[in-house]
């Protein structure tokens, strides 16, 4: 693994760990001193936000959980930046280093030793009869499901301009490779490898309709459209706040035409052993197994 060195880098946390602002001031000495620029501050500062944006860092450096990995893939895939997530969470599945060992991890970082991995971002918009109401650039997937009402919704799913079916569900799930492993696997959903750009339909608890995942071919498009107005349906993507849903709306999703970059250090095949370990410990609910 060689790769380019960076020097312009970004050190970015979530606003709502105590921890996070002093760790980051450690990591950008870290760097000072080695030579290189170094700047940081919260996902919600802006300003900060629009120099990543226009492409004045080399990399970005992640300090949270997965949700903060979400955050910094959607504002990094466009300028095409990559990202190295080091855990402060407390699953960090997509995070690359442990908190205690990222003086080792930027050291090889500084040294190129290092490769990127290219994870699929998703496109989704919002439509309303012939008009575009929204769209967004999200990482994991696409949820159309019901809302505060504990009754299923129908939703009617169409693949590349043609019918696939309809169903009574919960809700219904359109996930990258990288939300495989998010929503879709534990709807029951397949494991997707990380790198593909395949997308992933699986329904939540359907009632008397298909109850079974299926993998699109690449570059495939898909149409969530919602029948019915009650209850109503919501929308929400990588687990952002919900939008509502009228009868006869539609979320269209396809692959985009930007890559999530992470930093990587392991090996790809490490991915499974990783996966693994995390399902077996379930770290989100403290157990040890």
């Amino acid at each position: 693994m060689s790769n380019s060195s960076p020097q312009r880098i970004a050190v970015m946390m979530h606003a709502s760990l105590p921890e996070a602002a002093d760790e980051a001031e450690q990591i950008c000495q870290f760097l000072k001193l080695r030579g290189r620029e170094c700047a940081c501050a919260s996902f919600s500062d802006d300003k900060f936000r629009l120099r990543v944006q226009s492409g004045q860092f080399d990399l970005v450096i992640a300090l949270g959980g997965d949700g903060t990995m979400l955050r910094a893939s959607r504002l990094c895939a466009q300028p095409g930046i990559p990202i190295l997530g080091i855990n402060l969470g407390h699953f960090g599945f997509l995070a690359e280093a442990p908190r205690t060992e990222w003086p080792d991890r930027l050291t090889r970082l500084l040294e190129g030793d290092y490769r990127l991995e290219r994870r699929m971002m998703l496109r989704a918009e919002h439509w309303r009869a012939d008009t575009m109401l929204a769209h967004w650039l999200l990482l994991n997937e696409v949820v159309v499901c019901r809302g505060a009402a504990v009754r299923p919704i129908r939703v009617s799913a169409w693949v590349d301009h043609e019918p696939l079916t309809s169903y009574v569900a919960d809700g219904l799930i359109a996930a990258s490779a990288t939300g495989s492993t998010a929503y879709a696997l534990a709807a029951g959903g397949p494991i997707l490898p990380p790198e593909t750009r395949n997308i992933v339909i699986v329904p939540v608890a359907p009632h008397l309709s298909m109850d079974r995942a299926i993998v699109l071919a690449e570059g495939a498009q898909v149409v969530f459209r919602v029948h019915g107005q009650t209850p109503q349906a919501v929308f929400s993507g990588d687990g952002q706040t919900p939008i509502p849903l009228q009868d006869g709306d539609a979320i269209h999703t396809q692959a985009d035409e930007h890559t999530a970059l992470f930093v990587r250090f392991q090996a790809p095949g490490i991915f499974y052993r990783n996966l693994t370990m995390y399902m077996e410990q379930n770290p989100t609910a403290g157990i040890a197994l």
